[in-house]
């Protein structure tokens, strides 16, 4: 399963206070704190690394579909495209919300942006469940975390900086709620459950710099730290999922 980081409480806090004020006369929650002004160099780097994971992105995604049977069925295919579609959409909307200039439309990007962390996570597990076959419990997690993630897609856009704290619970919940299936998880193959961990493990050292307002380039590293991670749980997909198929 997609195991996302676990945050401290002092980053909970800085990232919740990160969307609290109103931005007045367009009814949008604009964020206060934190930094969301870069130099050029800043925003040179942080372009090349959404423009290199995008990139990446669809190559990715070509790799994993073409290695599927010809003919695949449904029970295979879906799962690959939920999870391709998933991974792409945030990488692009990722893309555009940094790259916008600070405007009314930015924060909108914002909304969806935040949002989409809800789909990754969902669209992670997909290929994973799916894959356990038609027991109960892989199956009603697999509704419990689409469920969830919708609940969280919606505080996102309809009520973006409201219910913050619960959306970052939300996001943790998910996240982690595959460990339940912990004797399944240890069927996995071993460099399935290496690239699981790691992509966790940068995810966590990711948000230092996420929060790291005062380091230059910080929003760059942290996108990388992201990147990478995606990359990680790419792989963990890729062994789990296309490599059986040419076993």
């Amino acid at each position: 399963m997609p195991l996302h980081s676990i945050l401290p409480a002092s980053f909970l806090n800085r990232l919740v206070h990160a969307e609290t004020h109103c931005c007045r006369g367009i009814g949008l929650h604009r964020p206060t704190a934190g930094r969301f002004e870069y130099d050029r160099a800043e925003l040179w780097a942080d372009g090349i690394i959404h423009g290199l994971g995008i990139a990446l992105g669809f190559v990715a995604v070509s790799v994993l579909v073409t290695s599927l049977p010809s003919d695949p069925s449904p029970s295979d295919l879906v799962p690959i495209l939920i999870y391709s579609g998933a991974m792409l959409a945030v990488l692009m909307i990722s893309a555009a919300y940094n790259m916008w200039p600070i405007s009314p439309v930015k924060w909108w990007l914002r909304r969806f942006d935040h949002a989409a962390i809800f789909v990754l996570i969902a669209g992670t597990y997909t290929p994973f469940l799916t894959r356990m076959g038609g027991a109960i419990t892989p199956q009603l997690l697999m509704v419990i975390v689409w469920a969830v993630s919708l609940v969280g897609i919606i505080l996102k856009i309809v009520l973006p900086g409201r219910f913050d704290r619960l959306s970052i619970g939300l996001y943790l919940l998910i996240g982690w709620s595959g460990l339940i299936l912990w004797d399944q998880i240890l069927a996995l193959p071993s460099e399935t459950l290496w690239l699981l961990g790691a992509g966790a493990i940068l995810y966590t050292v990711g948000v230092i710099f996420h929060v790291w307002d005062r380091l230059r380039f910080q929003n760059a590293i942290w996108h990388t730290f992201v990147l990478l991670a995606t990359a990680c749980h790419y792989g963990a997909v890729f062994t789990v999922f296309a490599m059986t198929e040419s076993a």
